[in-house]
């Protein structure tokens, strides 16, 4: 039976922007009241444009940031206001695999030097034992051992996600936050990964949160999306129905601008009117209200709240929750 490894409840985070040296303080909702859980062996993708708040959330599951309200537990132990010794000890459950690979390894060392590192703050391993490590864990993720002593310049960028994906293994963590970890990648080598990451998945019994704007990616990897607008979330469910129906309308969005090579899964066009608002003025009431093809007069005035839906996901929309009565 899958145990629950990380669980939010009404998770947010605000930061206080001052734009300018005369401007009042604003305040920007970068994550705004998250509920979600996660289970070992399981992968929940976080989707959404960019400024949606997933990179935010990503911070806060690492212990990067604190949340500013709300609950976050890793492992059953709430990581709010908790201590930094006991962060430190439970920062080996929770690791990172960054999006650019070129940018996330030190240039200056070694690939075995890279690996060993984590067991170096983290353990009192002996240098033949992180060695030893290290040379397990590149054989895991593909790579030879001659590999060990080679810098991260010589290799391509298939290989060092590769590399990162190794070192994020090394203290052999409960949760993998995956930041768009194929993104940087071509995309004949994406699937070649994405296939890398299930197989440890299911190796080493992870809980991914895997953070994407490309649902193509998602629908290979996932087992529940959430999907998120400035801040909020919209939409949450099982893959298979957020999928297969999609309810709120920037989820229909979202998937109609995601290439499909399956005719039948090409969804009709959906047309979002303006750009994305800025995160320090958001709209009242719904925030996507303005872009919105179904909106109507309540939207602009009242928030929707995230409720369920008769095929058990949840959809915070007006218009969608008013077709069901």
């Amino acid at each position: 039976m899958n145990a629950t490894v990380l669980k939010a409840s009404n998770l947010a985070r605000y930061y206080d922007v001052k734009q300018s040296l005369v401007s009042e303080k604003r305040v920007l909702k970068a994550v705004d009241g998250a509920n979600f859980s996660l289970d070992t062996g399981k992968t929940l993708a976080v989707v959404g444009e960019s400024g949606c708040g997933k990179s935010t959330l990503a911070r806060m599951i690492t212990l990067i940031e604190p949340p500013t309200s709300g609950e976050l537990s890793l492992t059953d132990v709430n990581v709010v206001n908790i201590s930094n010794t006991q962060k430190q000890s439970l920062r080996h459950l929770v690791q990172i695999v960054f999006q650019d690979p070129y940018g996330s390894l030190n240039p200056r060392k070694k690939v075995g030097t890279i690996l060993e590192e984590p067991l170096a703050i983290n353990t009192s391993m002996d240098a033949t034992q992180r060695s030893d490590a290290a040379r397990e864990m590149l054989n895991r993720v593909g790579l030879r051992p001659e590999h060990y002593g080679r810098y991260p310049h010589m290799f391509s960028g298939g290989q060092r996600q590769r590399i990162a994906i190794a070192r994020a293994l090394m203290l052999r963590p409960k949760i993998v936050v995956a930041d768009e970890p194929v993104s940087a990648l071509d995309v004949s080598i994406q699937a070649q990964v994405l296939n890398l990451m299930m197989d440890l998945q299911e190796e080493f019994d992870l809980a991914y949160l895997f953070i994407s704007h490309g649902l193509s990616v998602v629908e290979h990897i996932s087992d529940e999306v959430m999907v998120m607008y400035l801040g909020r979330v919209v939409e949450q469910g099982e893959k298979e129905k957020i999928f297969s129906s999609p309810a709120h309308p920037y989820t229909r969005a979202l998937l109609a601008s995601t290439p499909f090579v399956n005719p039948e899964r090409r969804a009709q066009r959906v047309l979002l009117k303006g750009e994305l608002p800025s995160p320090l003025n958001p709209p009242s009431g719904c925030a996507f209200h303005k872009r919105c093809p179904l909106a109507f007069d309540r939207c602009s005035t009242e928030r929707p709240e995230l409720l369920a839906q008769s095929n058990g996901a949840q959809v915070a929309c007006h218009a969608v929750q008013e077709q069901k009565h």
